[in-house]
């Protein structure tokens, strides 16, 4: 549990969720509210394109530079590894579809993906792809068994309904001795827990912007290593793929030299405002402090709502918890519940049968309370 003055110390920063005068904002594993920095950013750039169209666009570039460092960063990669692409999903099929499959290759998948991460590979199997599914809760040597001769192992950082967090590091350390590739699916843990793509090994990483790195929709980051780059082809071909898309009037193919090799044409400027401005204030609150508090309240949601008699899908614990907690009662209808709390102003979300909360740093332990009392 993160300390009383460490909450303090966090609390600090609810004045940049506007969203907290409103509501009791528990569904991050959605869609988050805008932080506000991201928002300001958003605004401006809407402004300036407004009053003067392309006028600034040198300020334009400057910022899709700035958020690849801001992701590197975040991630310890370098912006040469950090491509901007739509989403999560794009970041994933850029590997699958980029890579040379070849009949009898084999990659290593997870039943509980959200399937973002399972239908580009599963698209593979008509192509002579073998999958081995295993559960996230399966053991490491059952992982390291199931890598042995594999060409990709491909898993979820936090998985979206049960909110178990893997442990990236053991799985990395599996994947480089067995030589495998290693991508990760971030978004539901980027921005609430430390993630470092060297200690973990990771050949390929995307997060979308839109949950824990309150950012916008539509703009994601995507790691992508040096060595996987020179196995990559990129699938979208565009103008901006190309080293000289700079000389319009050059038709020379030749890629550029970096992740940029995957931006195929205009980026989302505007996404990129916002999403360079949310992940470097999260990098100005440190998410090492962050991950704490977020586990804290994970933890005290499963607690109360153990008190209360509901069910809670999958166990927690402190290595394998994250922000997210689905829980449900016997004979109370998960939708029903959380309508019950918007007409109270909790959010929270409907999954699969499941009540699924999931909290952010700033919430505090009384807005947790409130979810309780207010729960059938």
């Amino acid at each position: 549990m993160l300390g009383e003055m460490g909450f303090e110390n966090l609390q600090a920063y609810r004045s940049q969720f506007p969203v907290t005068d409103n509501l009791i904002y528990l569904n991050h594993a959605a869609v988050a509210p805008l932080v506000r920095p991201a928002a300001e950013a958003i605004e401006r750039l809407a402004q300036d394109a407004l009053l003067y169209g392309a006028l600034h666009y040198e300020q334009w570039l400057a910022t899709y530079d700035a958020l690849r460092t801001a992701a590197a960063r975040l991630v310890n990669a370098t912006p040469q590894e950090i491509a901007l692409v739509k989403n999560t999903s794009e970041g994933i099929a850029t590997v699958a579809m980029g890579l040379d499959w070849r009949p009898g290759d084999r990659i290593v998948a997870f039943a509980e993906e959200f399937p973002a991460n399972q239908y580009p590979w599963r698209r593979l199997e008509s192509r002579g792809v073998k999958i081995d599914w295993l559960s996230v809760t399966d053991s490491l040597d059952r992982i390291d068994q199931a890598a042995r001769g594999a060409r990709l192992l491909a898993i979820s950082f936090v998985q979206y309904l049960t909110g178990y967090r893997a442990d990236l590091e053991a799985i990395g350390r599996i994947c480089r001795d067995r030589g495998v590739i290693y991508l990760v699916d971030a978004i539901q843990g980027l921005g609430a827990f430390p993630l470092d793509v060297q200690a973990a090994h990771i050949d390929a990483l995307a997060a979308d912007g839109h949950k824990w790195l309150l950012g916008p929709e539509g703009c994601a980051i995507f790691y992508i290593s040096g060595r996987l780059q020179e196995q990559v082809e990129p699938v979208e071909f565009g103008w901006t793929n190309v080293a000289g898309f700079n000389d319009y009037a050059s038709r020379d193919m030749a890629l550029r030299p970096d992740a940029g090799r995957y931006e195929c044409g205009t980026l989302n400027t505007v996404g990129c405002y916002g999403l360079r401005a949310s992940i470097e204030f999260l990098l100005g609150v440190g998410v090492e402090r962050i991950a704490p508090a977020v586990q804290a309240l994970g933890d005290q949601i499963a607690e109360g709502v153990r008190r209360k008699g509901y069910e809670m899908l999958g166990e927690r614990t402190p290595a394998t918890g994250a922000g997210i907690v689905s829980f449900r009662k016997p004979g109370e209808n998960p939708g029903v519940i959380v309508q019950h709390l918007r007409a109270n102003r909790i959010t929270a979300a409907s999954r699969a049968g499941w009540v699924r909360a999931s909290p952010h740093f700033y919430i505090t332990s009384q807005d947790i309370e409130q979810l309780l009392e207010c729960l059938p």
